[in-house]
């Protein structure tokens, strides 16, 4: 459940879900994700038999990630959730607009 319930998880999950990902192009299609977070999150999934992480004896080395088994489990799981996030998200920003817009007189 804490893979599912942390920020960036299911994000990563979702960004990799299309086959192997170097680092660099997971953080590219991850806005407002940095390196340090990037790192942490990838090695939970690791740890948490989710993803696999290859290193290729190159100069300069190369490191891909890839979803396990389980990992496209998980995703499968949660792709409906994903759906109605992306299907609400501005309609979250707004209320999220409206809310702190009613709140910020009464606190000031």
């Amino acid at each position: 459940m804490d893979r599912v319930g942390d920020k960036w998880s299911v994000a990563v999950v979702n960004e990799i879900s299309g086959g192997p990902r170097r680092f660099s192009e997971i953080k590219r299609c991850l806005p407002g994700i940095n390196q340090r977070m990037l790192t942490s999150t990838l090695r939970v999934l690791e740890r948490d038999g989710l993803v696999t992480r290859t290193v290729y004896p190159e100069v300069p080395p190369r490191v891909d990630y890839e979803l396990t088994d389980m990992g496209r489990a998980m995703l499968d799981t949660v792709s409906s959730l994903l759906d109605w996030a992306q299907r609400n998200v501005d309609g979250i920003d707004e209320a999220r607009r409206r809310y702190d817009a009613r709140r910020a007189p009464a606190e000031g």
